[in-house]
C-alpha cells in the first residue's frame, strides 16, 4: 500500500484532477487531486518541475483492481476524507469529486448542519448531505476549528452547473469502477455531455456514449 509519495511533478494541469509524479525511482504516479488540493498546490506555486510531497489514500477493490490514489497535502486532510468516505454512499471517487471547499469550511458546515453548503459539493444531494450530517456531526470538531470568519470558497455555481457536475461525479464513479482511469472518465464524460447535454437525463445512455468514445468508435 502506498501512503506517501515524494517526486517531481511531471504534469499539472491547470484545471484537471489528475498529476502525475515522478519518483526518484523513474516512476510516475497519476494522483488525482481534490480541488482545495489543487487550488491549494497552486497558492504555494507548485507547478511543473518542482519537487513536492504529497500524503497518499490508496484504494482498490475487487470491482475496482485499477489503484487509485488521491493526494493531500498533510495527514489531517487526509484523515478528514478517510472519515468523509466512511459514509454510507460516498466513496473515493465522489468524495474526491466534491471536495472543492476547504476541509475546515466543510467540516464547519457539518457542526453547523448547513446542508446548503454541503449540496454545493458535486455529487452531494440533498440526501447525501444530510447522511453526512448525520453520521459526523460531533466528530470533525478539529477541522471545523481551523474555520475562522467567512468562508472563501469557490464561486457559488448554477444550478444547471451542479446537476451536470453530479452526473460527471456519477459517471467517473461508475467508469473508475469498471478499470477506467479518473482523469479519462471525467473527460469522456464532459465531452459527451458538451456534444449531447440531453445525456444528462439518461445515465445509461451517457455510459453506453462513453463507452464509444473511449473504444474509439464514432
Amino acid at each position: 500500500m502506498i501512503s506517501y509519495l515524494e517526486g517531481r511533478v511531471r504534469r499539472m494541469p491547470v484545471d484537471g484532477p489528475v498529476m502525475v509524479l515522478l519518483t526518484d525511482g523513474g516512476i510516475g504516479y497519476e494522483i488525482t487531486l481534490p480541488t482545495f488540493v489543487h487550488h491549494g498546490l497552486q497558492q504555494r506555486g507548485i507547478s511543473e518541475g518542482d519537487t513536492i510531497g504529497l500524503e497518499i489514500y490508496y484504494h482498490v477493490t475487487d470491482r475496482q483492481p485499477k489503484p487509485v490514489l488521491v493526494g493531500f497535502q498533510d495527514t489531517k486532510q487526509k484523515t478528514f476524507f478517510e472519515r468523509l468516505i466512511g459514509v454510507e454512499g460516498v466513496g473515493p471517487s465522489k468524495a474526491a469529486a466534491a471536495l472543492i471547499f476547504p476541509v475546515a469550511d466543510i467540516a464547519r458546515a457539518i457542526e453547523d448542519e448547513d446542508v446548503t453548503l454541503l449540496r454545493r459539493m458535486p455529487g452531494i444531494g440533498d440526501r447525501a448531505a444530510q447522511k453526512i450530517v448525520a453520521a459526523l456531526r460531533g466528530k470533525v470538531t478539529d477541522w471545523a476549528m481551523d474555520a475562522s470568519g467567512p468562508s472563501e470558497t469557490a464561486p457559488v455555481k448554477s444550478p444547471e452547473e451542479e446537476a451536470k457536475e453530479a452526473v460527471i461525479a456519477e459517471g467517473v464513479d461508475i467508469l473508475v469502477g469498471l478499470g477506467h482511469r479518473p482523469n479519462d472518465a471525467k473527460v469522456a464524460i464532459s465531452n459527451a455531455l458538451d456534444s449531447e447535454p440531453e445525456l444528462a437525463d439518461d445515465i445509461e445512455a451517457l455510459i453506453r456514449q462513453v463507452f464509444r468514445s473511449l473504444a474509439g468508435v464514432a
